[in-house]
């Protein structure tokens, strides 16, 4: 942290200018968050930060207690909780284990929140069936777990235009101009058992004729604004410290015209095309996947 740091009593600190910095610098509240889980603890964090993500200039300091299915590593996480109050998140199938953290986060005041049971709440009266309460359920190896691995093996030896051929083989093909986060939007999707091939688009250099030829996957293109690639671009060579590069990679009216490029070749195709410039990897590939749904049909 930066300038001083104050503490009030609920946990939250805050970091101020020190006397002579900038007084209009912008002040940053701390404060401690506690995921407590039986499992990998991925659910509380993804709901945490997307909560976490809405209140300007506060950010929580995660303090992730995976795998508690016992009373010995509820006792380490307490612990912790009690030199570092804040709020406390869980996700515990375990009753007695939950219990017992609610009424510790009591004693101590602090808010403790079942991230889960709503929703199982929901789930049993409107499927009229018991819960089976297994830790980690989503985690299991099953059918649909190694479906990903698989995806994922795949994904990985088809990235940027490796192995073009086997176009065919995938459940997407991906094909963008550089700095377009193909690579990683490509893992994102193979994490939800999809499995893609990325082929880069460089001017001059033909598209493989495997994947003008595939007729399993769906094949869609992404592109930026020329202003938004010409950034990242340029921050790419900047972290490189190459000097010896084509300077038509930065330019912007070179990019502006490899994005027309692009933009003709998918409509020529009839790929449809997304325009990554204001989006996320996750919501890329949301529409990716929507796009799929799309295209197989609704009881595919």
């Amino acid at each position: 942290m930066t300038g001083r740091s104050t503490r009030d009593p609920a946990g939250f600190s805050t970091d101020r200018p020190k006397a002579g910095e900038n007084s209009v610098q912008k002040v940053t509240n701390y404060f401690h968050l506690h995921l407590v889980s039986d499992s990998t603890g991925e659910t509380l964090i993804t709901v945490a930060r997307a909560a976490a993500a809405q209140y300007d200039s506060i950010e929580a300091i995660e303090h992730v207690h995976p795998l508690v299915r016992n009373d010995r590593q509820l006792d380490r996480a307490l612990i912790e909780i009690e030199a570092s109050p804040g709020i406390v998140l869980y996700t515990l199938v375990n009753a007695e284990l939950a219990q017992r953290l609610e009424r510790f986060c009591r004693d101590q005041g602090a808010p403790c929140v079942s991230v889960l049971s709503p929703v199982h709440d929901v789930f049993r009266t409107y499927l009229n069936v018991a819960q089976t309460y297994k830790a980690g359920a989503q985690h299991e190896l099953d059918a649909s777990y190694f479906r990903r691995i698989d995806a994922l093996n795949f994904t990985l030896v088809h990235d940027d235009g490796q192995l073009a051929e086997d176009a065919d083989d995938a459940d997407v093909v991906v094909i963008g101009v550089s700095r377009t986060s193909k690579t990683p939007t490509s893992i994102y999707l193979a994490n939800r058992g999809v499995k893609v091939a990325n082929i880069p688009f460089v001017p001059g250099v033909p598209i493989p004729e495997s994947v003008f030829a595939a007729t399993r996957p769906l094949i869609v293109g992404l592109v930026a604004s020329p202003e938004r690639i010409a950034q990242i671009r340029e921050n790419r060579v900047l972290s490189l410290g190459s000097r010896a590069f084509d300077t038509s990679y930065v330019d912007r009216q070179a990019i502006a015209q490899e994005i027309a490029q692009m933009r003709r070749l998918c409509a020529d195709n009839g790929w449809p095309l997304i325009d990554v410039t204001r989006r996320s990897i996750e919501e890329t590939a949301a529409g990716i996947i929507a796009l799929q749904r799309d295209r197989k049909g609704p009881l595919a």
